[in-house]
């Protein structure tokens, strides 16, 4: 995924309204006017937060009759997901080998550490 996407991915889930906006979506399709509705905040204040969640491609505007619902578009979640998957598996791969240390150190004893300690000092 390019990191444009990625950029205005993680932008638009900087904000939380727009996350309480995904959630709200995350349970179907909504109006304007009823993802307006928890929030005190006027209708054109909610319609720039979608906008921002639209550019990002995180939610799409379909077609009812007269009335124009969002809906939680999950592509742009999962490649943000693999993201941090990969960071998340390069941190477990580094806690991994601290622990192998740290278990050396508790099975090599304080005698042995000591010695090791005269010997560079």
């Amino acid at each position: 995924m390019p990191t444009t996407h990625l950029d205005a991915t993680f932008a638009a889930l900087a904000d939380p309204t727009r996350r309480a906006i995904l959630a709200r979506l995350a349970e179907g399709e909504a109006s304007v006017m009823e993802l307006a509705e928890p929030f005190a905040m006027s209708q054109p204040a909610i319609s720039k937060h979608l906008k921002v969640l639209e550019r990002a491609g995180l939610i799409s505007i379909g077609q009812d009759a007269q009335r124009r619902p969002r809906k939680l578009e999950a592509a742009p979640l999962d490649d943000a997901v693999a993201w941090i998957e990969k960071y998340r598996e390069i941190w477990e791969r580094n806690y991994q080998r601290l622990d192998a240390l740290l278990d050396e150190l508790k099975s090599a004893g304080p005698k042995a550490n000591a010695k090791k300690r005269r010997r560079k000092g």
